[in-house]
């Protein structure tokens, strides 16, 4: 889009192309050196629905639902201010949105709206395409208030003493900036140490936020925090499903969703702070940060934390707390390694070896449901052909179905699930066995195999469970995820480590 700069008696302001006169000289917001921000005007009546649409929100003008006319008349009494989306640093091109500043992914394209070629972000253009021309629009009046009715909390549950231990050191850092790792293997209730934290904040008018980089786990935890918090708007984003009318006290998003937002919550937890790809995303990470206000609260959440958050540990910068047994007080399911020979060759002539079909049917005639892990789409569609029944389904990230048929799981619908790795966690079904086809496969790792192994057990009702890797040949994180699992075991069922 392009500006005009009009004069006022407070100096300068900007006005978009199409409310401009046709005779003012136009310029994209890119060639502006400095843009003009109208002082804030406390008397103006602002619009409270334009307030709670944008209150910790920066957004392209193509995501608005109001007129054009309205949000300039905000911006021109101090109320909305225009960002540019691409700066030009030093060192080249800046994604004001998502923090990319890989040349890489930055292109030109012949732009209409500035008549010019104009640079374009591609590392977040899943979420609209921002450009050197596009400006990014927030709120800079007073934000969105938010109040609870009582009772916040409804959960009828009871934690354990590890989990009570937990509870307390997250409460604790509410309403303060810090950070905290709480370190909790698969199945431990890492979900419920949360509640008593989140009832403290909403209670005191905060603003919170549990993001994660996997779109089952939101979907998974939605219906356990709308019943959890009765009279609070949960709202979920995802892809798919981000649209959000208002400000919302708490909000379970994608890591991805974050990009949309600025100095928005007050409190911060990252489930699954070592899944893919916020892991490696150095965008994604960054996402995470400009939502946070500069004095919130972070926790994040993992059952097998990386190496970077571990060396933090280590000196001392980041508080960690260390759960090594489930809430039901079981053991984890330890691994069985069964050898299945050169499945890559059987699969290329069209059968999985006998060992599997014979797994295979003995849970299917048992009735007990069961996911069956496989390394790459390619190997699922190939397993399927040998393996599909009325019994059994498959899916994968790019599956259109794919809630559909995790929800026809959960409820028993589907006995077998074959799928990839997008379901190593954040879904929770209470009797089930688990097995790995083609576990020497380079795409499982040692994390990989421990949230795999977490699937098994996570019931009171059914502690134990079967988990299985059908491999050609050992490999280091196969053992590497076994030891991993043992040493959780034998940890005492008492010990947190500060």
């Amino acid at each position: 889009m392009r500006f005009a700069t009009i004069p006022t008696k407070l100096g300068p302001f900007l006005c978009p192309e199409p409310l401009a006169n046709q005779s003012t000289s136009l310029f994209p917001i890119s060639k502006l050196t400095e843009l003009p921000y109208p002082p804030l005007q406390s008397d103006f009546n602002f619009d409270p629905d334009l307030q709670a649409f944008f209150t910790g929100r920066l957004l392209l003008l193509d995501e608005i639902p109001f007129p054009l006319q309205t949000i300039q008349a905000h911006y021109l009494h101090g109320f909305i201010q225009y960002e540019k989306g691409i700066t030009k640093e030093e060192h080249g091109l800046s994604c004001r949105r998502c923090g990319n500043q890989d040349k890489e992914l930055f292109a030109t394209f012949s732009c209409y709206r500035c008549k010019e070629e104009c640079a374009y972000c591609r590392n977040c253009i899943m979420m609209g395409r921002i450009s050197q021309c596009t400006p990014l629009i927030r709120w800079a009046g007073p934000a969105t208030g938010f109040h609870v009715e009582e009772p916040i909390l409804r959960w009828d549950g009871q934690l354990s003493e590890l989990q009570s231990s937990a509870s307390e050191r997250v409460y604790e850092l509410i309403g303060h900036a810090g950070e905290i790792l709480v370190w909790a293997v698969c199945g431990s209730g890492k979900t419920e140490i949360l509640f008593a934290g989140i009832e403290k904040a909403l209670r005191e008018g905060l603003r919170v936020c549990l993001a994660t980089p996997r779109t089952d786990v939101v979907m998974e935890l939605f219906p356990r925090f709308e019943q959890a918090f009765p009279n609070t708007q949960v709202e979920a984003l995802y892809g798919g499903h981000s649209s959000m009318d208002r400000a919302s006290p708490l909000v379970l998003s994608t890591t991805h969703q974050l990009f949309r937002f600025e100095k928005a919550f007050d409190v911060m937890i990252v489930d699954e702070v070592d899944a893919f790809p916020y892991s490696y995303d150095k965008t994604l990470q960054f996402a995470v940060e400009k939502a946070c206000k500069d004095e919130a609260a972070r926790i994040y959440l993992s059952a097998t934390p990386s190496e970077d958050l571990l060396a933090r540990v280590r000196r001392k910068e980041l508080d960690v707390i260390h759960i090594s047994k489930r809430f039901h007080g079981y053991p984890l399911p330890v691994p069985e390694f069964t050898w299945c020979g050169n499945w890559k060759k059987g699969l290329k002539k069209g059968y999985v070896p006998k060992v599997l079909t014979e797994w295979v049917k003995r849970k299917l005639d048992s009735g007990r449901q069961c996911f069956l892990f496989v390394p790459t789409v390619k190997v699922l569609n190939d397993v399927y052909e040998c393996l599909k029944s009325d019994s059994v389904d498959f899916v994968h990230a790019e599956d259109p179905e794919r809630k559909e048929k995790v929800n026809r799981f959960r409820k028993g619908e589907i006995t077998m699930l074959i799928t990839t790795t997008i379901l190593e966690r954040g879904v929770t079904v209470p009797e089930i066995d688990v097995a790995v086809f083609g576990a020497d496969h380079e795409v499982f790792t040692s994390n990989a195999f421990v949230q795999i192994s977490g699937r098994v057990g996570r019931s009171i009702e059914d502690p134990y469970g079967e988990v299985t890797y059908f491999h050609f040949g050992k490999t280091k994180a196969m053992a590497s995820a076994k030891k991993t699992i043992e040493q959780h075991n034998s940890r005492s069922s008492r010990e947190i480590d500060k």
